[in-house]
């Protein structure tokens, strides 16, 4: 048997090997132990982890690697290490032609064939076996068993290759199952997956790349042109161009705020400084680099800046009549407020009060329609009350 030394030799021989490709990720090495650090990443599993060790148990995988992930690192988990043993060849004893004495040849061993050790994981996965072949190496290391590269699911766009995709059962919560899979070799952070994905993806109604379009799909769209996060941004405003200054992500750590420990996106355009919590969708896009500055600082600060460009996003459902919009002034708080005509009598939606920014743009700098205002305040209500029966709209209305 190969000694527990020698296992740990070729793990770090492999370890930097890995790492000279990929200087920026965590490496895991699955074990007997359960999940192992080499090397700097030690460090890096003590300040992340709080790890007292440098390995830790299986069923802590799914929490730490969520930790890792979102702490900025990228995680490559080699669960492919070959554990063999090799016997050397037995030396031929040469004739001795001086006492011309026959000396009995020892008979050349044979090196067997090692037996590849592999990991099994519980998991519903869609990729093809790995296939193995035996090459010729020299007398004194014997056949080694090698891999075939893993054929990738899916290619990209942008050319990454997706392996791994699989769904797999949480260890915590049995009722709970992952989406996964890695690009270009590196881990991708495990998704949640929809009951109904579940059994569509059991059933194999589902593939593995329309998962990715579903629970990754920023990964899967073309990436923008490096160019444009290293040149200033510009944008069109109402009274000319705005050159975007500043523009990067950050984590709120005023523990006084509500939104403490979120991420955020801050901007500065101009005199103007901003921030405002980014959603999971934007973020992906940022790191994801698949949208451009301009682009996010247009969805999430258009209307501080009164861009005409991001209220054009905004449109009413269909079957509202425009000239049932209404913006007023509340008799009552003295703020502005919209409300729409449902029509077939339906009668009207509640009044909204409508932000600073957006009356801003509305009445001065004129890049908003009452239209898309009302479509970007009462979409949701509207679509809900078309939805509804007109019966019971007509009797909750008899009723009040």
């Amino acid at each position: 048997m190969i000694s527990q030394k020698t296992k740990m030799e070729r793990m770090s021989t492999e370890y930097n090997r890995l790492k000279a490709i990929h200087p920026d990720s965590i490496i895991l090495f699955d074990t007997e132990k359960g999940y192992e650090l080499f090397g700097q990443d030690i460090e890096v599993g003590k300040k992340i982890l709080n790890l007292d060790t440098n390995h830790f148990a299986p069923e802590l995988m799914e929490d730490y690697l969520f930790m890792l992930v979102k702490s900025g690192k990228h995680i490559i988990i080699n669960d492919e290490i070959d554990v063999y043993e090799t016997k050397l060849n037995s030396k031929q004893e040469a004739h001795n032609p001086i006492d011309n004495t026959d000396m009995p040849r020892k008979k050349k061993e044979k090196t067997p064939q090692e037996e590849l050790v592999k990991t099994t994981k519980s998991a519903v996965d869609e990729t093809t076996p790995k296939e193995k072949k035996s090459e010729s190496q020299s007398a004194t290391q014997g056949e080694a068993a090698e891999r075939k590269p893993r054929e990738p699911q899916m290619v990209t766009v942008n050319g990454d290759k997706v392996t791994h995709g699989h769904a797999y059962q949480s260890k915590t919560n049995p009722e709970d199952w992952y989406f996964t899979a890695k690009i270009n070799g590196e881990q991708l952070k495990p998704q949640k997956m929809d009951p109904a994905d579940l059994v569509a993806y059991k059933e194999k109604e589902l593939t593995v790349p329309q998962l990715m379009e579903r629970y990754y799909p920023t990964k899967l769209m073309p990436r923008v042109p490096d160019v444009a996060y290293q040149v200033a941004n510009v944008l069109p405003g109402p009274g000319g161009n705005l050159t975007i200054d500043k523009f990067n992500v950050y984590k709120e750590t005023d523990e006084t705020r509500a939104d403490y420990g979120k991420y955020k996106f801050y901007a500065q355009v101009g005199d103007k400084k901003m921030s405002t919590t980014a959603s999971r969708e934007d973020l992906n896009a940022y790191f994801d680099r698949v949208a451009t500055p301009g682009q996010l600082v247009e969805r999430n600060f258009g209307d501080r800046l009164h861009l005409q460009s991001h209220y054009e996003q905004f449109r009413l459902p269909e079957g509202i009549d425009p000239k049932g919009i209404r913006v007023a002034k509340d008799k009552e708080d003295g703020k502005w407020k919209v409300s729409a005509d449902l029509g077939d009598g339906r009668g009207r939606t509640s009044r909204q009060e409508l932000s600073f920014d957006d009356g801003y743009s509305l009445f001065k700098t004129k890049t908003a329609t009452r239209e898309q205002i009302a479509a970007k305040y009462l979409t949701e209500e509207i679509s809900t009350k078309l939805a509804a029966p007109l019966s019971m709209e007509k009797s909750a209305s008899m009723k009040m």
